[in-house]
């Protein structure tokens, strides 16, 4: 039977949208900013604005947590304020009574909870889909126990039911549902959540991860005890250790805070050049270290992968970003599809070689990855990019580390520890049997190839050269030319003339109306407001257009030379 509180649950979310559809309105008008609208007081209502959604989604629970980080990783589709306050969200959530783990334990593993001799009825943490507690099994084995909430599945089901319709509504709208595809995107966080409701997943998910370092003994991943894991409940070794950021920790343990850093960004490189699998949430709740100076990991509910396909476009990309050539990225990035087709590429060009110069000219900054990641957030919202969300997990997840390093050891550098690990993406394109080191062969496939592209290139200069001389003499040679930034500032140029007709329009009706109404016949004072009103709407919506063909302009560096 359904409580009470699920009754009204559907009415609370469509009431939190509502509230938050009618806040976007009015932070988006001009005329609602005392003393007029500026770049910095739009940003400091958007943090606002973002503070307030991530209170709600933590007052409405599991769901809406998981939700809220997933839709961190999708800054095509959300504004930088609201995807960085999405992404702090911490799911700690008081924990059930140790009567209800006793009782779920019995019936998801039945004769088997006869293994578990000495559980500790305080958990050593809670969060929005579970909570843990230590246990002795009867060999002696120290274990913790993952213990799923109760009658979580039935309210994700109905949350997510509730954000399809949600999404569905939003779609439709002329504005916010143009570029974006809420569907497809309320789809797949149901398929994301509901699958990381099954514990079976998390424990294969920490069986692999826990085998690519196995021959790493500075690496540490508890093991599996499969025979007391199921669909609710999971089992692992208990692996103690300090965490990660508590620096006087590690001192007084004689741990080297700077190795720890160097350690954990190293690890995290090579999850993703050589192996393309990695911990997509790597905060600091989920890494410790152990009294040896081997450095933990926990927490393998969000995982994610690399295709040997991605990986291999990954490296002529970072190949690209090396030599600070901004088209030949723009153009791996077209063929990866994360750039829209039929876009023009002269704005996004610029767009990147700001990027390139502004965060990866040396000398480096100590937070060159907190930097990219903010550039990047700033690049793909509004714009034509289409990021796959394993590449922003990447980001953010890299961007953690860099602070972890940085409060460790003030002198660290992600960059100096990624140059090894970038070179085999630079040359054999991050093939997964890369392990480090610079092939000699590769190196000479990857001459060969350019030298054969720069050869054929040459080869087809004369015939080309002849096609065009024909055409002149025949004079049907046709020239064409791309003006998108002289378009855009003519149709701005044309649409802020328009509102200013409108606007001087406005201000006549206004005069008039005034006049009538000190006149010896006020009635007719209507006539010029009711011809106002389209006037009005019609302002208020080139007001919007303008609006957003400007927010291409706030960016640094966008009014320079292609």
């Amino acid at each position: 039977m359904i409580g009470r509180p699920l009754l009204w649950r559907p009415l609370r979310i469509w009431w939190l949208a509502l509230r938050l559809s009618l806040g976007l309105w009015w932070d988006g008008q001009s005329w609602t900013y005392p003393g007029g609208s500026t770049p910095e007081r739009r940003s400091q209502r958007a943090r606002r604005r973002a503070r307030w959604l991530t209170a709600e989604f933590l007052a409405l629970g599991s769901a809406f947590i998981k939700l809220g980080q997933l839709l961190s990783a999708r800054p095509d589709v959300l504004p930088a304020e609201l995807v960085e306050e999405l992404a702090l969200l911490q799911d700690r959530v008081p924990a059930f009574p140790f009567a209800v783990v006793q009782e779920l334990l019995e019936a998801e593993l039945a004769e088997r909870c006869a293994e578990i001799i000495d559980l500790d009825p305080t958990p050593l943490g809670s969060a929005s889909l579970a909570q843990v507690h230590r246990a002795s099994l009867r060999s002696g084995r120290q274990v913790v126990l993952k213990v799923q909430r109760p009658g979580l599945e039935h309210l994700f089901r109905l949350d997510l039911e509730v954000l399809q319709q949600v999404a569905a509504l939003v779609q439709r709208h002329p504005h916010w549902g143009r570029g974006r595809d809420w569907v497809g995107i309320a789809k797949e966080c149901r398929r994301v959540l509901l699958r990381e409701l099954d514990f079976r997943l998390e424990a294969e998910h920490a069986a692999r991860f826990r085998q690519q370092f196995l021959d790493d003994p500075g690496i540490r991943i508890p093991a599996v005890i499969w025979e007391l894991s199921s669909r609710r409940v999971l089992c692992l070794d208990y692996v103690p250790g300090i965490k990660v950021t508590d620096r006087e920790a590690l001192l007084e343990a004689g741990i080297d805070p700077g190795r720890v850093a160097e350690k954990g960004a190293a690890s995290y490189l090579q999850q993703l050049v050589r192996f393309g699998f990695f911990h997509a949430d790597p905060h600091p709740g989920n890494l410790a270290v152990a009294p040896d100076g081997a450095l933990i990991y926990y927490d393998f509910g969000m995982m994610g992968q690399l295709s040997g396909r991605l990986r291999s476009r990954l490296g002529r990309m970072v190949r690209a970003a090396a030599a600070r050539d901004a088209g030949a990225l723009v153009e791996e990035l077209q063929a990866a599809g994360v750039i829209a087709a039929g876009v023009d590429p002269g704005p996004v060009r610029r767009l990147v070689r700001v990027m390139l110069t502004e965060a990866l000219t040396p000398p480096f900054s100590a937070n060159v990855i907190n930097k990219l990641s903010g550039d990047l957030y700033s690049l793909v919202y509004g714009q034509p990019f289409r990021l796959p969300p394993e590449l922003i997990f990447v980001m953010r997840a890299l961007s953690t580390f860099e602070g972890v390093g940085r409060s460790l050891d003030p002198g660290f550098s992600l960059v100096s520890i990624a140059r090894p690990y970038l070179l085999p993406l630079m040359t054999s394109s991050g093939g997964a049997g890369s392990r480090g080191s610079l092939g000699g062969s590769a190196l000479i496939g990857e001459i060969s190839r350019q030298a054969a592209e720069v050869g054929s290139r040459a080869l087809g200069i004369p015939r080309r050269l002849d096609e065009s001389l024909s055409r002149i003499e025949q004079g049907d040679l046709q020239v064409q030319i791309r003006a998108g930034e002289t378009d855009r500032l003519l149709r701005r140029l044309a649409l802020a003339q328009q509102s200013a007709g409108q606007s001087m329009l406005l201000a006549g009706l206004a005069v008039a109306a005034a006049l009538l109404a000190v006149s010896t016949r006020p009635a007719l004072v209507a006539v010029p407001l009711v011809l106002a009103a389209p006037v009005s709407l019609s302002w208020l919506k080139l007001q919007a257009r303008l609006r957003r063909d400007g927010r291409l302009d706030q960016l640094p560096g966008i009014g320079g030379a292609p």
